[in-house]
């Protein structure tokens, strides 16, 4: 039986200025098409704007395989993300979070369809604020990537609810990355996970420590490929593979999404308000 993966949270339009580009993304999402694509059942759940930008995802998704059904459609303009780039390295210019966090109530059918799935993914770019205790209610394991943009206090105040953390350090040395970690055990995390780009990943569980060196990559474009990590690392834990397998399915398909341009691909011309589309 194929495993129930739930993407919860944020989207967003990745908008690529210089190249007059947009793909749809975000971490939930992302996550939800790549495991989508690797075999397993799953939906996405989250606030979508009324414009051009909450067509484009919303389209993608159900092209994609991904269920929509206990999605919002807010009135506005979907969160959307400006990036520049250096060659293949990208620039995050700035964002407009549109009506992304406009959850509004969990009501009963929200809190079924979450319980429906064997794992529910979120992130900290999710804006759920005081409704992430109605989701750990309802969800059978909750994982959570906290990307580069954790502290010690979100860390310390987000973790007791999660049975899985995801984030990145890149710039650590080994040393300050399992120190980091074991704080996150410590503060109530069942497993950590630190992807480190070009280092590959560590994991800790039951108090060991794994590592995981990169996959070589014909690098077309690295936008999504953590997200393409987690997807399959969270795939395999479900399947019940141990946590080296894990990881290595994890590098995998990290690498293999650095090979087309976007988080899944959908890419469509772009150009600013009022500028023609050549």
């Amino acid at each position: 039986m194929a495993q129930r993966l739930l993407g919860l949270g944020d989207n967003t339009v990745d908008t690529y200025v210089d190249r007059g580009l947009q793909f749809p993304g975000g971490n939930a999402v992302n996550v939800a098409v790549q495991a989508r694509r690797l075999g397993a059942e799953t939906g996405y759940l989250g606030c979508l704007g009324s414009d051009e930008a909450g067509r484009l995802l919303a389209a993608a998704l159900t092209q994609e395989g991904v269920d929509t059904a206990r999605c919002r459609i807010r009135p506005g303009l979907n969160a959307r993300a400006f990036i520049g780039h250096d060659g293949q390295d990208r620039r995050f210019l700035r964002s407009e979070r549109g009506v992304r966090g406009d959850w509004g109530t969990f009501d009963a059918e929200d809190r079924a369809y979450i319980a429906g799935f064997d794992l529910v993914h979120s992130s900290i770019y999710s804006e759920l604020g005081d409704a992430l205790p109605v989701v750990r209610s309802a969800a059978r394991r909750l994982s959570y990537d906290f990307s580069e943009r954790w502290t010690d206090a979100n860390l310390a105040a987000t973790l007791p609810a999660v049975d899985i953390a995801f984030l990145s350090h890149p710039s650590a040395s080994d040393a300050e990355c399992r120190a980091l970690m074991e704080r996150c055990v410590g503060w109530g995390a069942g497993m950590v996970v630190a992807t480190r780009g070009a280092k590959g990943a560590l994991a800790l569980t039951e108090g060991r420590f794994y590592e995981q060196v990169a996959r070589p990559a014909s690098v077309v474009d690295t936008l999504g490929a953590g997200d393409g990590f987690i997807a399959a690392c969270l795939l395999a834990i479900l399947d019940g593979a141990g946590i080296a397998a894990a990881l290595t399915a994890g590098a995998e398909q990290a690498a293999q999404v650095c090979g087309y341009q976007g988080g899944f691909g959908h890419g469509v011309a772009w150009a600013p308000a009022g500028a023609a589309v050549i």
